[in-house]
């Protein structure tokens, strides 16, 4: 089976490395056969991360060669696209990939269709307010990281829905040890698009350490936050595939703050379950999937209030045995619901369902 995969993203931007280009190798093993093709590479979200630039120019590069590659969609049995062909563009391909009975999956795990009909421009919620609606109709299958994304899919009139969680490869995080020492490790990873959430907190986090010393670990955000948390003992880390685990391993809580709004209830929990896969107890803001994933897991402890959060803390950093026992609950959880291995038949049997 010829599958063609058109992620947003290189291996550098998560959603594509989670969603999509980490279970390649594996389905390769069952006899398909994959052709990827990201719309962005990474210098453009090394831009975007960095300086916050979207590069006009650059992007109708980008557009130009996609629409390229979908002039040989004839040659793939299956087409594997992650959200949507053409940000901000409608939905003219997928309609079109439809009409001449070309088959494609959606992948979401983030509310996206929040883009558009929740824009504050207001062309682009005249014309693109319902524009992943129609991409998820026209679709033949619609994989949705949780039931918000689910529920909209549904509502958008698809006919073929899969609930999949996003998930790591546990074998690549080993679990920490637990080791007594003087000043604790609160923890947090994400980009600099997310690190808003651990500002917001700030006022809360200096309440923490008026009670409890603690040092506050970084992994993703970038050092202009230290503007924020000054008088807080804060060490931050670039992102590296390669070294997040490690990091991950270091801390002895790790947090998922968020706001209780609509782009947030699509959000998938991913630190939720990097924490976890290390045997990391967390604490997470009582929003979207964060509910889900803890209370099924029993891995940590959720905050409903953002005032909650200095008191939600102070627990878990005085409950030494509490923190173990949410840190083993947590790897067993990823263990059997939210690692690749579990994953992978879910996925197998979504592709090979268009093989008859």
């Amino acid at each position: 089976m010829k599958v063609l995969v058109l992620t947003k993203y290189p291996r550098m931007g998560a959603s594509s490395r989670l969603r999509t280009l980490q279970f390649l190798p594996l389905l390769e093993t069952s006899g398909f056969e994959f052709t990827v093709q990201s719309l962005f590479d990474n210098t453009y979200l090394e831009n975007l991360y960095n300086n916050g630039n979207r590069f006009k120019l650059a992007s109708a590069r980008y557009y130009f060669k996609r629409f390229l590659t979908l002039l040989t969609v004839k040659q793939y049995d299956l087409i594997w696209i992650e959200k949507e062909l053409f940000p901000y563009f409608p939905a003219f391909f997928e309609k079109m990939l439809a009409t001449i009975g070309v088959r494609y999956i959606v992948d979401y795990d983030d509310a996206i269709f929040h883009n558009y009909d929740f824009s504050k421009n207001k062309l682009v919620q005249l014309f693109l307010k319902k524009k992943i609606d129609k991409v998820m109709k026209y679709s033949s299958c619609v994989m949705a990281g949780n039931n918000y994304l689910a529920a909209r899919a549904k509502s958008s009139g698809a006919k073929n829905i899969k609930l999949r969680p996003t998930v790591v490869d546990h074998l690549k995080y080993k679990t920490k040890e637990n080791v007594s020492k003087d000043l604790l490790t609160i923890g947090w990873i994400g980009s600099p698009t997310t690190q808003k959430y651990i500002t917001e907190i700030a006022p809360m986090l200096y309440e923490v350490n008026r009670q409890c010393s603690f040092r506050l670990l970084l992994v993703g955000a970038t050092n202009a936050i230290k503007k924020d948390l000054q008088g807080l003992e804060v060490d931050i880390y670039p992102w590296d595939e390669n070294t997040e685990a490690d990091l991950i391993r270091l801390m002895d809580i790790g947090i998922m703050p968020l706001h209780d709004g609509p782009w947030e209830k699509g959000k998938c929990g991913y630190k939720l379950i990097q924490y976890m896969a290390s045997g990391v107890p967390v604490i997470a803001s009582d929003v979207g999937v964060n509910r889900e994933i803890i209370e099924n897991s029993k891995s940590g402890l959720l905050v409903k209030e953002q005032s909650d959060w200095s008191s939600t803390i102070v627990k878990l950093i005085n409950s030494p045995n509490l923190r173990a026992q949410f840190g083993e609950a947590g790897r067993d959880a990823v263990e059997q619901n939210y690692s690749i291995q579990s994953q992978l038949p879910k996925i197998n049997k979504i592709l090979n369902s268009f093989l008859v």
